[in-house]
């Protein structure tokens, strides 16, 4: 290893956290700002709990890098001493010949499934209306990645490290790519080697335009709701599934770890640049009640207890766009709801690496993998 770097992450969010975490473990210096606390809450749509099913249908590379992915989340887990990761399988519906398909790729790529038929799905999951004659995959490796726990343990862990230091309640103003200082908008001034920007929704105005202008905007609607009582069981063995209704854009994660069941569905809204108000929309939520009244048999609205609408991210290749250069002493990524959690600590030991200079750890995301 070269001489210890001063690094500063600008973001919150699990890749930032995470990427000051490889940083320290490569023993160089770190800042983590942020405009919110530190830790924060979830900072994606998908609240608490993320599926994490490593499966791209047709993508070798994808799904290995979502194996990877996995494997380190389980090492995360040792060097924070806490449950980040709960295995409890994952289903990705889809037609049955791509289900065969599905699983003998995972198969290929080191991994445990099975491809169900619609007849299989419906033994297993009564209390599921998957219908429509699909078939799925069932990862059984996969699991649901607790969000807040990891933030919670990332900052616990940095928190302890020496030569680190912690800003939250810092809103940044303007990055410096070429010096690598940071500034914040009461005028104060984080000097470091170099910095990274990790950047969402709402923070994306610190990204370059080479990334805002290849990313979309996506409003994503939840609901957290209460199993019955009768249904606790079979709740109790159903994996989080992915590719519900119609156009394959919701999903459902199961009441793991204490949490709550989870629906969710993400439509495409704006264009970058026209974020608007997240407030919640009665009719949208209206809608999405109705579409999972008929996936879920005796479904209604006493089994809510709460909506969510949040803006997030998006990019058409795994992993986001890959992280673009703010002259010699800064890079900036764009963290994409969608897909950049299953691939953190993948992502963050790539951009570890870019900002110390060391030959950046392949990923198998080609956005990332990029010189």
């Amino acid at each position: 290893m070269g001489c210890a770097m001063r690094v500063t992450v600008v973001g919150g969010g699990v890749v930032a956290l995470i990427t000051a975490v490889e940083c320290v473990l490569s023993g160089h210096q770190v800042a983590v700002v942020d405009r919110g606390p530190l830790p924060a809450r979830p900072a994606t749509a998908f609240g608490q709990h993320r599926i994490m099913a490593a499966l791209n249908p047709a993508d070798f590379a994808g799904t290995a890098a979502g194996l990877r992915a996995q494997h380190r989340w389980g090492e995360l887990e040792e060097l924070f001493s806490a449950r980040l990761y709960e295995r409890v399988g994952a289903l990705s519906l889809m037609p049955p010949p791509a289900a065969t398909e599905g699983a003998a790729l995972l198969a290929e790529a080191g991994g445990r499934a099975r491809a169900l038929t619609a007849d299989g799905l419906a033994g297993r999951y009564p209390h599921l209306n998957l219908g429509g004659g699909r078939g799925a995959v069932l990862e059984e490796g996969a699991g649901v990645l607790l969000t807040d726990r990891v933030l919670a343990a990332a900052v616990g862990w940095l928190r302890w490290q020496p030569g680190v230091e912690l800003h939250p309640y810092r809103p940044v103003a303007s990055v410096d790519g070429e010096s690598g200082a940071v500034r914040l908008v009461n005028g104060d001034v984080l000097r470091g080697d170099v910095a990274l920007v990790a950047a969402g929704a709402r923070s994306r105005g610190l990204l370059p335009p080479v990334i805002t202008e290849q990313l979309t905007l996506h409003r994503t609607s939840l609901l957290h709701c209460r199993v019955p009582r009768r249904q606790a069981a079979a709740w109790a063995s159903t994996p989080p599934v992915a590719g519900l209704g119609a156009t394959g854009g919701a999903w459902l994660v199961p009441p793991v770890a204490g949490g709550a069941l989870t629906l969710g569905s993400t439509t495409p809204r704006h264009p970058a640049g026209e974020l608007t108000g997240v407030a919640a929309e009665a009719g949208r939520q209206r809608r999405l009640e109705s579409g999972f009244g008929d996936l879920l048999p005796g479904f209604g609205p006493d089994w809510i207890t709460r909506a969510e609408h949040h803006i997030t991210l998006s990019f058409a290749e795994p992993g986001g766009p890959g992280p673009a250069a703010l002259g010699g002493a800064g890079y900036a990524y764009a963290v994409c709801g969608s897909t950049s959690l299953t691939y953190a600590p993948l992502i963050a030991r790539s951009l570890a690496d870019r900002l110390t200079d060391a030959a950046p750890s392949p990923t198998g995301l080609s956005a990332l993998d990029r010189p």
